[in-house]
């Protein structure tokens, strides 16, 4: 099974990036018309919208477990600066549990794998699902659950 949110990714990539560029131009503009007050204003307004999407984080996940292995690849999705890409890779066998964790009401999702290593449980760092569609997380989780026999 492949699950992947490549497109919902790419819509909300470009999204910040058109809108922080309209941000950017009005906040020039006013500057430039000596609306100082209302340029700063804007300014805020920026940090507000970025700061939404730092909290959010937004992130690509492509899920896949092919050949009895769990072959997570995640990024986040907006991000100034060089995109740093991870990779989880184990064998579906050594998978010890798969925590879900919600909040903002069920918007915000993050995953974290714990799997058997010979020196005990290693726990994976979290991976966020708020950018997968609720149908997807669903999907997801079933998945690891019918992994872990549960």
């Amino acid at each position: 099974m492949t699950i992947s949110n490549k497109p919902q990714t790419v819509f909300l990539r470009r999204l910040f990036f058109l809108v922080s560029l309209v941000i950017a131009l009005t906040a020039l503009g006013l500057f430039l018309l000596d609306f100082t007050l209302y340029g700063i204003a804007a300014v805020g307004v920026f940090a507000l919208w970025f700061l939404f999407f730092q909290v959010a984080d937004y992130q690509f996940i492509e899920f896949n477990d092919a050949n009895d292995r769990i072959v997570l690849r995640y990024y986040k999705a907006v991000r100034f600066g060089k995109t740093s890409f991870n990779s989880i890779e184990f064998p579906q066998q050594i998978l010890h549990n798969a925590h879900f964790e919600n909040s903002f009401f069920g918007k915000m999702s993050d995953l974290t794998l714990i799997v058997k290593t010979r020196r005990g449980m290693a726990e994976y760092p979290s991976v966020s699902l708020t950018a997968l569609p609720r149908e997807e997380r669903k999907r997801l989780k079933e998945r690891f659950l019918q992994i872990m026999g549960v």
